[in-house]
C-alpha cells in the first residue's frame, strides 16, 4: 500500500528546510527516488537533505558521474540515473540502494524494476513562479512513518 503526503514550498530555501528536516529522521539504509521535470528541484531537494545529514561538502547534480558520495551524519549516495536509463544494468547500484547510507536516485521511475520495494518516493512540480508542489509517497511503514512525523510536525497540535 502507498501512501501520499503533500507540501508546497514558495522558494529554494523553503525547499531546503524541509528537505533538511526530513535528514534529521533518516538512518541507514533509507531509500528515496526522486522525480520531477528539469529544473523543478531535485538537487535543490538533496541539497537540503545533504545539510541536515551533516555534509559540509557542496552537492551538485551527479548527471555525468551518476554517482556522488559525500560523508556526513550518514553517508549520502547521491544518484542520477538519467543518462544510463536505457542500460541501467551496466552499473551495479546494489551497494548503494542496500548500503549504510542515505540513498537518493533522481530519474529513479526510468529505472523502476531495480528499485527497491520500500521507499520514499519524493515528486517535485513547478506551481507557479519560484512555487514547487511536493508529493511524498511512502512505500512501506517505515516510509509512512517518516511522513506522518514530518506531517505531525508541520502541523503541530493536530
Amino acid at each position: 500500500m502507498q501512501k501520499r503526503y503533500s507540501w508546497t514550498f514558495h522558494d529554494v530555501a523553503e525547499t531546503q528546510r524541509f528537505a533538511e528536516q526530513l535528514a534529521a529522521l533518516l538512518a541507514p539504509g533509507d531509500f528515496l527516488a526522486l522525480e520531477g521535470d528539469l529544473g523543478a528541484g531535485k538537487t535543490t531537494f538533496t541539497q537540503g537533505l545533504a545539510r541536515g545529514l551533516d555534509i559540509a561538502e557542496q552537492v551538485n547534480s551527479p548527471t555525468f558521474t551518476i554517482v556522488k558520495e559525500y560523508q556526513g551524519r550518514l553517508p549520502l549516495y547521491h544518484i542520477d540515473v538519467y543518462r544510463i536509463a536505457d542500460d541501467p544494468e551496466s552499473l551495479d547500484l546494489d551497494e548503494y540502494f542496500f548500503g549504510d547510507g542515505v540513498c537518493v536516485v533522481e530519474w529513479a521511475s526510468l529505472i523502476e524494476p531495480l528499485l527497491p520495494e520500500r521507499r520514499l518516493t519524493v515528486t517535485l512540480r513547478h506551481a507557479d513562479g519560484q512555487t514547487r508542489q511536493c508529493d511524498l509517497t511512502a512505500r512501506g511503514e517505515r516510509y509512512e512513518t517518516l511522513c506522518e512525523e514530518m506531517e505531525r510536525r508541520a502541523h503541530p497540535g493536530n
